[in-house]
């Protein structure tokens, strides 16, 4: 296998005027995108002396030149190391740590935190447009011959959720097994325009149909970040086939005055994921005609592992599909003994899409890695047609009474209230029953929500251990950048109250 860069590079041969990216009214067409990644890696290697291994990190915003440095990173043997600008100083500095790379490259509006978070770090921290300067002016080589599909390539950490984020290490195998995945379900050719308005930073926004789009030779809309309004625009005005929205955006996107009215007509096909969508958010994107993949996967499986085909997607709405092509899926009980189907218990894969290891974590590693599975921590069951229904986080599951109580069953049911905007079920310690789930609701705007009238919605549709003890009402949920709940945050909140 060559180095993933090689994407671009051929795809520069065959189709060199093609618009490889399009980036706030430029087009960039292939063979500009190729020598641009050229560029970067001869910067890397020549000026600042970056080797196979090292690790190249990157704050800022979603533009072409984060994509050039991840790609000239492969083609180095590098680990391209996004980082995510929503986080502050020193939580940058414990990643800067951890990570120690040799290069961290900034954009202009995050260059100022960059300096801080790096200020007891060795890594040379260099401007975004420092990097093509220095392309300009260095000679010798830009590739390392010796990449191989083993070799690691992306250093990702994951969101944090609890406790400090760990990074995870992905080779360059990884990341072309998930090419092929995003192939197989969406059907991704050189005719598709993918608009990517999520964090690239993340590695469902970089792995999910973007960097993709490169293998096959498509067209990738690139956003700076997301603007639900500009996001409309761009499906009305930029035309694209394939968009891949999380479901706090597809909210923010539905929720604007024009989407009614919209041209959505260019769209073949919304993918989805990241957490457990409402079905809700599914049946108004169906309303307009268009099929709504879901996709199933973590950052440590690169991560599409399971996913619908667009001619599924509309029969069981509830399943995240099945398992991907190129990796291997099992329920299994605490032990690891594969359960039947029908049974829910843990959702195992394994492949060439999954980590490594966890960066400088041996024990995080054994415990996430045994006999070759990754051991996911979320809980799901396989029906009979193999499709896989995921019911919630391991660790989010409420145990009451000795009765497992899953928190996305009931956000599924007070998702569809008229008067509720948004809902997280958490557990709280309770002295009787051990725990219980209480629901934590952002209401409706203008909605006047009564808590004994909340609590009481629950009777006769869901058994009597499920229901909600209590209600907490707030403004809004905590989220990270995909939109995911910080449940721990609410478990924390609840369990002072």
């Amino acid at each position: 296998m060559s180095d993933l860069s090689s994407w671009v590079e051929k795809n520069a041969a065959f189709t060199p005027s093609k618009t490889a990216i399009r980036f706030e009214g430029e087009d960039i067409d292939y063979a500009r995108f190729a020598e641009t990644i050229r560029g970067h890696a001869r910067a890397l290697k020549g000026v600042h002396g970056v080797r196979p291994g090292d690790r190249v990190a990157f704050l800022g915003y979603n533009s072409p030149a984060m994509l050039a440095l991840f790609f000239a990173c492969a083609r180095l043997g590098a680990m391209f190391a996004p980082l995510n600008w929503r986080l502050v100083a020193p939580e940058l500095a414990y990643i800067l740590a951890d990570s120690a790379p040799s290069v961290l490259v900034a954009d202009a509006d995050h260059l100022d935190l960059a300096r801080e978070a790096a200020a007891d770090r060795r890594a040379v921290v260099l401007p975004a447009d420092g990097i093509a300067r220095d392309a300009e002016t260095a000679r010798g080589d830009d590739s390392n011959p010796g990449v191989a599909r083993e070799t690691p390539c992306l250093l990702v950490y994951t969101s944090g959720t609890t406790g400090h984020p760990k990074g995870a290490v992905l080779a360059q195998e990884a990341i072309q097994v998930n090419a092929h995945h995003c192939i197989h379900y969406a059907g991704l050719t050189d005719a598709d325009r993918v608009l990517t308005v999520l964090p690239i930073f993340h590695v469902g926004g970089l792995n999910i149909l973007t960097s993709p789009a490169f293998y096959v030779g498509g067209t990738v809309i690139l956003h700076r970040r997301f603007d639900a309004a500009a996001t409309l625009r761009a499906i009305q005005d930029d035309r694209p086939t394939q968009l891949v929205l999380v479901p706090a955006t597809i909210q923010a996107v539905i929720d604007l005055p024009g989407w009614a009215d919209a041209d959505l007509s260019s769209l073949r096909l919304l993918t989805t994921g990241s957490s457990i969508v409402p079905l809700h958010l599914i049946d108004a994107i169906h309303a307009r005609g268009i099929p709504v993949c879901q996709t199933y996967g973590l950052t440590e499986t690169a991560p599409v592992a399971i996913y619908q085909k667009p001619g599924d997607c509309r029969l069981k709405p509830r399943s995240t599909g099945k398992c991907g092509l190129h990796c291997e899926m099992a329920i299994a009980d605490d032990d690891g003994n594969p359960l039947p189907d029908g049974e829910s218990g843990e959702i195992l894969i394994r492949g060439g899409n999954v980590l490594l290891e966890y960066w400088n974590d041996e024990e995080e590693t054994r415990r996430a890695i045994r006999d070759g599975w990754f051991h996911t921590g979320d809980v799901g069951y396989r029906d009979s047609d193999g499709d896989v229904f995921v019911d919630d986080r391991k660790k989010d599951i409420v145990i009451s009474g000795g009765e497992n109580v899953y928190p996305a069953e009931i956000e599924q049911l007070v998702h569809r209230m008229d008067d509720v905007e948004d809902v997280a079920v958490v557990g709280r310690a309770d002295s009787r029953w051990g725990e219980v789930p209480v629901a934590v609701v952002v209401p409706a705007a203008g909605a006047a929500i009564e808590a004994a009238d909340f609590l009481a919605r629950f009777d006769g549709r869901l058994a009597r251990f499920k229901h909600p003890k209590d209600v907490l009402f707030v403004d809004a949920l905590p989220r990270n950048a995909m939109g995911k709940t910080l449940k721990h945050e609410l478990r924390e909140t609840v369990n002072r109250g």
